[in-house]
């Protein structure tokens, strides 16, 4: 008989363990089983507004209330389950520290690699962890070998570590880094893609392109840009740091040569927990952002020769991935569009508001970028901040600039409400004036 969520969970609790979703109390187990009932068989859409369903969620974290988190998207607190793993691993490999990491904990890294790998639907050969995005992306950004005068595209609202990257070789060995603008808000998946396929020339020789954009929420068209490079036998980077287990995809969907992803923030593990997918084909070519022996000239694992380094943050990796299916995906996905389209909805009522993000769901998903008119973005960060302790992102571009919300699975809609009474009294009162300011 096929091992449902159900059985799993009662196995666990059986067997004593802890490793069910919601670890909250002593009936932890108990009230995991009981989503499954809660759901009862309805669709995620249908259960996104279930305020029921989630509750029992939203305590698997143990946070401080008095704070409203909107900034989940730069990084996530983990559920209690999460945390204690690390707190266990670290605990144990401070016993007798040298035999701990390398005779027991580094092998017990393959389950998890093996793990990450059937989530993003690829051999397991081809995954590395690293500790966030930016090491991942900066190993195929440094790692691949370019001429003097090749030319780098990318759009120039890419992740700002990833353009330094690229400028440093511009500057140390000549190569050409050409950025070009997007359309905020995007109209369309075509005019995102021919965006792309205009700024190709015949002197291209690497794309860097994220799946989704940090500080806007977009998600591109990456497999049609993938498909038009590769005809062109020019690979792709892709900077997955907010797509994984955020909305719904798996390699094949993308076929692109490499990926990089900060697990630390929509998978909710521990910082410093990131992955790196490189095409098996391409593996051999690209250097390590470390040097790594011969011998591994081959094996992604070159890209996690970084020295001594704790094993607990990867090993916690484990819960987090069983956390994240213990919700289902699909339902993750539903959730979070439907706390973005909550404030987002509700604010977009008022002319003053501008919203930054398309919300057709092929478009995005959690995040969101909103902007009042005539109301400075820094100055409301630190309102929104200094006067009701939320916290969320000011985004300032040469071409925009606004907030970014993310909210997590943790988030409740009373704070949601709470965000949009905030906005909604500046847009009716202004900010306060700031004390000793000259008139």
């Amino acid at each position: 008989m096929p091992t449902t969520r159900r059985t799993f969970l009662r196995a666990a609790a059986l067997a004593g363990g802890a490793t069910c979703i919601a670890a909250l109390r002593d009936d932890a187990v108990e009230r995991a089983l009981a989503l499954d009932h809660l759901a009862g068989g309805r669709t995620p859409e249908d259960l996104a507004a279930d305020e029921t369903f989630w509750f029992d969620v939203q305590q698997a974290f143990m946070l401080d209330r008095n704070i409203l988190n909107l900034n989940n998207g730069g990084v996530s607190p983990s559920p209690r389950v999460v945390h204690e793993s690390y707190k266990r691993h670290l605990d144990f490999a401070n016993n007798a520290t040298a035999w701990v990491l390398w005779q027991v904990q580094d092998p017990e890294v393959e389950p998890v690699r093996r793990r990450l790998a059937e989530h993003f639907g690829c051999d397991g050969e081809e995954i590395a962890i690293t500790r966030n995005a930016s090491e991942s992306l900066q190993t195929c950004l440094l790692g691949i070998d370019l001429q003097r005068g090749d030319e780098v595209l990318t759009t120039n609202q890419d992740y700002p570590r990833m353009l330094t990257t690229l400028k440093q070789r511009a500057a140390r060995e000549g190569i050409v880094l050409k950025t070009f603008s997007m359309p905020v808000p995007a109209k369309s998946m075509d005019e995102l893609a021919q965006g792309f396929e205009s700024q190709i020339t015949p002197r291209t020789r690497l794309i860097l392109m994220s799946h989704i954009v940090n500080i806007t929420g977009q998600i591109y068209p990456v497999r049609r840009v993938v498909e038009t490079a590769r005809k062109r036998n020019i690979p792709v980077v892709v900077d997955g740091a907010h797509a994984f287990a955020h909305f719904q995809f798996k390699q094949a969907d993308l076929n692109c040569d490499m990926y990089g992803v900060s697990l630390h923030k929509w998978l909710t593990a521990p910082v410093g927990t990131g992955l790196l997918y490189v095409r098996r084909d391409r593996i051999k070519d690209i250097w390590p952002l470390m040097a790594a022996p011969q011998s591994l000239r081959g094996d992604i694992r070159k890209y996690e020769e970084i020295g001594t380094h704790p094993a607990a943050n990867r090993l916690a990796i484990a819960e987090a991935l069983t956390f994240f299916e213990g919700i289902g995906p699909a339902r993750k996905e539903a959730r979070l569009r439907y706390l973005r389209d909550r404030w987002a909805k509700r604010l977009m009522q008022d002319k003053r508001i501008r919203l930054l993000t398309n919300l057709d769901p092929a478009m995005s998903c959690g995040i969101g970028l909103v902007q009042i008119e005539g109301i400075e973005t820094l100055a409301l960060s630190g309102h929104l901040w200094g006067k009701h302790r939320i916290m969320v992102s000011p985004i300032v571009h040469d071409e925009f600039q606004g907030i970014r919300i993310t909210p997590n699975v943790y988030s409740t809609l009373g704070e949601i409400d709470t965000f949009c009474r905030a906005m909604e009294d500046v847009i009716a009162r202004g900010l306060p004036a700031v004390p000793g300011a000259s008139k």
